[in-house]
């Protein structure tokens, strides 16, 4: 389809960094949840305030698969959503045009790319999808040198195989290359 590109995560620690600091109130909870939780756009924006607010951890069940998934909160998320306003019933990304909605998937993207030309990313990382979001968890959940099982990143995206979480993720040719590159043996 004309016009289509595939969506790449943040690889740049120092990338995300910049973009908090661009980022402020409900906009930085959106992108702070975006790449600590992992799920899509289309059920992060759909979040109450009850669903967060004096919680350590999120149930939530994903629209796309039906499938329930847990999420502890990492100490960055429990202290964002501290700053976490609004009554129960609120969404947490309620649209400011006065009805009580979430912000589209469109209004998310702008924010996003927003974000990333005031933080001068523009040219280094081009656009972000708000996919980009999801992308950048499993990116650096793989990263992390924390051991992370491919497998286990396997069951959070709902993949088939490791060849696709690999591909999805971002891991490029270049990166693999890293790895026999870095071996001494």
């Amino acid at each position: 389809m004309a016009g289509e590109f595939t969506v790449q995560p943040i690889r740049d620690k120092k990338h995300i960094e910049r973009i908090k600091k661009a980022l402020h109130g409900r906009d930085r909870l959106l992108f702070i949840l975006g790449i600590n939780f992992g799920l899509r756009i289309s059920d992060l924006l759909t979040l109450k305030v009850k669903d967060l607010r004096g919680k350590r951890y999120l149930t939530i069940i994903e629209s796309k698969t039906g499938k329930q998934r847990r999420i502890d909160f990492s100490d960055s998320v429990i202290r964002e959503v501290k700053t976490l306003e609004g009554s129960p019933e609120d969404y947490v990304f309620a649209s400011r045009e006065g009805v009580n909605k979430p912000i589209s998937r469109q209004q998310a993207w702008n924010i996003i790319n927003a974000a990333v030309e005031r933080a001068g990313l523009t040219e280094k990382i081009g656009k972000l999808g708000t996919h980009s979001l999801r992308k950048t968890f499993g990116y650096h959940a793989y990263n992390s040198g924390k051991g992370v099982d491919l497998s286990l990143l396997m069951e959070v995206f709902g993949h088939s195989s490791q060849k696709i979480t690999l591909r999805y993720i971002g891991i490029q040719a270049d990166d693999i290359s890293k790895v026999y590159k870095s071996l001494s043996l």
